[in-house]
């Protein structure tokens, strides 16, 4: 990361003084730690929970680097995208003075994370016919801010966001913000991930996660990608233990070659699963629109999504009602489920 982005960051966060924790060698027993020298009974784990996780641990950092084809000092794993989101704006603003941009109706965490600091919050809409991105408003709001979030697949549009747009956000705002890319639902979209991109936009950090393709959600696994500067410097705040054990197992096992194998069978079955219901929802009377999707979900706009979310629930089934939301009228956002979910939702609706 060049010097004028490594002033981004709060002064106070590059002197500071990091935690300390215990050092890591494996080779040798561990009497420095104040761990409990035996298992909990029933503790079944490779390494034992009765000992501390190892921080930032290699096998995990090196299996998401060759899972998203990056170098591992370019990965930072945390508990799922929402802490890296936390660590971005707790590195880069400072509480009333700084701010970072955000494009509603996108992910609600930023603007979260961001008020938890006390950061202020740019809103620059998306287009209300295609939630397209404003480059050129997005620009004008970044030069005055630290952080500008990108969400592409959008959460809760589903459209992938115009790579040349995003492009020239990243561009026009060389060295003097960060333009952090949200990748959530990219495996379902058929659009190859920007990792490729970093090297030629040092200002860019990438958001992926195991929750949504992977189906491991409740492990909370989130890797943030992006210059080795960016990484390091995250490190210095990141909680020094904060990838359990268990969860690290997990994930070593869950994402070897077979489950790859499984995970791409999948998304191309929720694949079909969604243009099923995307022609089925477009021909009900009581769907006034189904926008185009490149997530795993539906945004669809009802002729009254009160009496919908009713007629899912009595079914046993509830989607998420987005119709307060400023644009987002009568909106709902309806995941893919698994065919007899999907049919039956179909089912109490009509």
């Amino acid at each position: 990361m060049s010097g004028s982005l490594l002033d981004l960051a709060r002064p106070d966060i590059l002197q500071l003084q990091p935690y300390q924790h215990a050092a890591w060698d494996p080779s040798l027993e561990r009497l420095h730690a104040n761990e409990m020298p035996w298992r909990a009974q029933g503790d079944n784990t490779r390494t034992g929970l009765n000992r501390y996780p190892e921080p930032q641990p290699k096998a995990l950092v090196q299996r998401m680097a060759q899972l998203y084809d990056v170098p591992a000092a370019n990965v930072l794993v945390g508990r799922g995208s929402d802490e890296a989101i936390d660590l971005l704006v707790r590195a880069f603003c400072r509480a009333g003075q700084d701010s970072v941009v955000i494009t509603p109706p996108t992910f609600g965490f930023y603007k979260v994370a961001a008020r938890i600091q006390g950061a202020g919050v740019s809103e620059v809409p998306l287009s209300r016919d295609g939630f397209a991105l404003d480059a050129e408003a997005v620009v004008e709001a970044g030069l005055r801010a630290k952080i500008v979030f990108l969400c592409s697949p959008n959460n809760p549009t589903g459209n992938l966001l115009d790579d040349a747009a995003m492009l020239r956000v990243c561009e026009k705002l060389a060295g003097r913000a960060l333009v952090v890319l949200d990748e959530a639902y990219v495996e379902f979209s058929g659009r190859p991930s920007w990792t490729d991109r970093l090297m030629a936009q040092p200002n860019l950090v990438i958001l992926r996660t195991l929750s949504k393709a992977y189906a491991l959600a409740g492990a909370r696994l989130g890797t943030l990608v992006a210059g080795a500067d960016v990484v390091g410097l995250l490190k210095r705040i990141i909680p020094p233990y904060a990838i359990p054990a268990s969860t690290v197992d997990e994930v070593l096992a869950l994402t070897e070659a077979p489950q790859r194998a499984m995970a791409a069978a999948r998304i191309a079955a929720l694949l079909d699963e969604r243009e099923f219901m995307r022609r089925r929802l477009e021909r009900s009377r009581h769907v006034a629109r189904v926008y185009p999707s490149d997530a795993n979900f539906l945004l669809v706009e009802c002729r009254d999504a009160g009496a919908f979310l009713a007629a899912g629930k009595a079914a046993g089934l509830i989607v998420r009602d987005f119709s307060m939301a400023p644009g987002l009228t009568n909106c709902l956002r309806i995941s893919i489920g698994t065919p007899e979910q999907n049919r039956r939702l179909l089912a109490a609706v009509e």
